[in-house]
This record gives C-alpha cells, structure tokens and sequence, in this order.
C-alpha cells in the first residue's frame, strides 16, 4: 500500500508533542504505574484528572509558539501481554483504549481555537520492553498481535497511528501493517543504543529500508525515540537518502545507556539546555525534522526549552 498522508503535516512549519509521560507520572506526579502502564489511569476519573493535567502545559506550550501539536496517547503499554500483568479483560482493555483517544478529542475540542494543527495519535508501543529486543517475532506474528489495538484506536477516533520505541524492523512491519489494514497513517519511531544501533542489532538504514521494503513505503515518516542525541546524532548522514525518512525526535533526557536506566532508581532530567542544543543542531542539519517531542526523562520544561532553541535560528519566540 502506498504512504498514506498524515493529516495537515505540512500545514506548520514546526509540530511539539509531550515528552516522558511514564517518567513524569511516576517520579515527579507520584503516581503509581504498574509495568509502565500509564493507560491504567483512565479506569477512574482520579486518573483521568492526572493525564489531563499532564498535557496541559504541552498544549499551553504550543499556544505560546504557535505551533502544531500532536497528541499522543497514554496507550504504550495498552497491549494484551502487558494487559494480562494487570489483570484486565479483553474488554477491559478495549475500553481503555478508546478512553484515552477520547480524551485527547476533548483535549482538542478545548484547544481547538488556539492550537492548529491538532494531532492525535493512537500509541503503539513494544509487545516486549522498550529497551531490549527480548520478545522476537516475525513481521506476521507481530501484526496479528498489533491489529486489535490498531482496530480500537482507530475506531475511537486517532487519526493516525504511532509505534513507538520500536526494537526491531520486524515488529515495525508488523505496526505498519497493522494501521494500514484500519486505513490509518502511521508512523515509526525506532530506539536506538549507546552505538546508533537499534536493539536487535540492525542499523537505522538497514531499519526503515526493511520496513519501508515490506510496506512498499508505509509509513509516513520515521522518529527516533528513547536515547539521547549523542547516541544517535553521529550515523545521521544529511546526504544519505534514508536519513530524509526521519522527521522527527522524542529523545532521551539522560545521556545514560538504557541498561544504565533500567538500574537507576531515581529521575536522570539530564541538561535541558544541553538537550535543546543537541535539537536545534539536528535541525539545523535535517531540517525535514519538524516534530518535536521528548521521552524519558523529559517534561514540558525540556520541549519549552527545545522550542526556544529550534525557533530562535528563524527569528522566532
């Protein structure tokens, strides 16, 4: 299937999302998040409160700087296998899902008038860890696991469909697929490790040329998420044709490896300053890059930061 366009992409010469929703909830809101799974706040309005509260600033943010925003659902971990951990029912799960892309439309409806364009997406996270290609499957196998949450999401209302912290090629095809058999746009976003390289060994070009190969060209466009700029900065090649695939950044706060991370047990926000010099570098160097976001680690104070950094060169804010 050819790329299906993600709607008013080119409509904003710059698009934010939010940053370490997990991290952010856990270490500095308090919350309890079993395995990660922050779509366990919606099964109350307590928690449903909490989210909300989470994404305002990012939106007050994309008011002030007049951007695009997109926003991302609380849905990472809202997959069977992590579901079963918790104890939720296939219908249980199901409803969870379509709560959180139905919070986002009233988040949108609220926003409507000062934030455009406004994106949501219906987040797809890893059937294993984000951090380590521990649950290998083939490109089939991983689109029969992936296609029901795919089905919800969209049925809720997404528009289009993000796989986020993706280890392999093989479980991105899988995403892909997914979303394409729901007519959704989708996009991929790959971790990566200290090296450049994703979990399972492959490199980034060896990624998206698997996918995009198996997909003919699915995805919209391709994100790094889940490391730090100095992790990744190096292999992007401006001249390499793959690197024009990438169109967009959720990187880590820390500069620690992901093992370093999984050990530690407090919040690394690393330098925010730092981190938004390292954004607008890579901007500068691709300048396609237009989304903008964060992850582990990062709050709305690391995105005001990476905005005034990316901004300022064009005489902004």
């Amino acid at each position: 299937m050819p790329v299906l366009p993600v709607p008013h992409l080119d409509a904003a010469p710059l698009f934010l999302t939010d940053g370490g929703i997990e991290t952010t909830l856990i270490f500095l809101e308090g919350l309890d998040l079993p395995h990660f799974a922050a779509f366990h706040l919606l099964r109350d309005e307590e928690g449903r409160n909490a989210l909300r509260r989470y994404y305002v600033p990012y939106l007050e943010l994309a008011r002030e700087r007049g951007t695009g925003f997109v926003l991302e659902s609380a849905t990472w971990r809202a997959s069977r296998d992590w579901a079963d951990r918790i104890g939720y029912t296939a219908e249980a799960l199901d409803a969870a899902n379509a709560a959180a892309i139905g919070l986002l439309l009233d988040l949108r409806e609220q926003y409507a008038d000062a934030v455009r364009p406004l994106i949501v997406s219906g987040n797809i996270g890893p059937r294993g860890d984000g951090y380590v290609a521990d649950m290998a499957m083939s490109a089939d196998e991983a689109e029969a696991y992936h296609t029901r949450q795919a089905v919800v999401l969209a049925a809720a209302g997404a528009d289009i469909i993000s796989g986020m912290t993706m280890t392999s090629a093989a479980e991105a095809t899988g995403v892909v697929r997914a979303a394409q058999s729901v007519s959704r746009p989708v996009v991929i976003a790959f971790t990566t490790e200290t090296d450049g390289l994703l979990p399972s060994g492959e490199t980034l070009p060896e990624a998206i040329a698997r996918v995009d190969g198996d997909t003919d060209g699915g995805p919209a466009y391709y994100m790094i998420n889940c490391a730090h700029p100095a992790h990744f900065a190096a292999v992007l090649d401006p001249q390499e044709p793959w690197t024009r695939r990438i169109r967009g950044l959720r990187a880590n706060a820390s500069t620690r490896s992901h093992a370093e991370l999984d050990e530690a047990p407090d919040l690394d926000a690393g330098d925010p300053q730092d981190l938004a010099a390292r954004y607008a570098a890579l901007v500068q160097r691709l300048p396609q890059i237009t989304v903008l976001g964060g992850c582990c680690g990062t709050d709305h104070r690391h995105l005001a930061s990476i905005a005034d950094a990316v901004q300022q060169p064009a005489g902004g804010h």
